[in-house]
């Protein structure tokens, strides 16, 4: 631990990272009796190991499941494209289990082969498994160079937005319920 005023150590545990601050309670603070302590800001130079990862999540997950252990938790879901000849995987859906809803994070058709109904398929695959595993609906998000034109003919409403700007995007939220629950809500 470094004495407060100290300067902050560099950490050298995992990959290189950037510089840590050590935090104490603030004296001010009612419920403060000491000044240890209580936590290090460590900002990471690099992508998180996965135990940096799991460490991190735990403790959410942890609080999450007291308010969700009825909703049952499901495996990400990926549907591939493969080219017939060599196998090679050429595009395809990537989805996410989010507390009864499925979020589509990926969707890759190569531009060489939109237009043929494709898109379409995977969607219907993860609208298919999706009313399979109960959810409630499906929400993705997309920029609006990619697919919103796309998502709202296949029945998605926006419910999102963030403002864009000249180096940056306009993205939005989209989402659809599914039949089954339409009925519910």
């Amino acid at each position: 631990m470094t004495a407060l005023g100290a300067k902050p150590p560099t950490s050298t545990i995992g990959a290189t990272r950037l510089r840590c601050h050590d935090y104490a309670l603030d004296k001010r603070q009612p419920f403060t009796q000491s000044r240890a302590m209580i936590a290090i800001v460590e900002i990471l130079a690099t992508e998180p190991t996965s135990d940096e990862r799991a460490q991190l999540l735990k403790p959410l997950m942890d609080f999450n499941s007291s308010h969700t252990a009825t909703v049952p938790e499901w495996p990400h879901l990926c549907i591939v494209l493969r080219q017939p000849k060599t196998g090679e995987i050429v595009g395809g859906l990537y989805a996410s289990d989010e507390l009864n809803w499925l979020f589509v994070k990926y969707l890759v058709v190569l531009e060489a082969l939109r237009g043929k109904g494709l898109g379409r398929q995977l969607m219907g695959e993860a609208e298919r498994i999706a009313r399979e595993r109960g959810y409630r609906g499906i929400f993705l998000d997309t920029y609006d160079f990619q697919a919103r034109p796309f998502y709202i003919k296949l029945g998605y409403e926006q419910f999102g937005e963030l403002d864009g700007d000249e180096r940056t995007p306009r993205r939005y939220f989209l989402r659809k319920l599914l039949p089954s629950m339409t009925s519910t809500v």
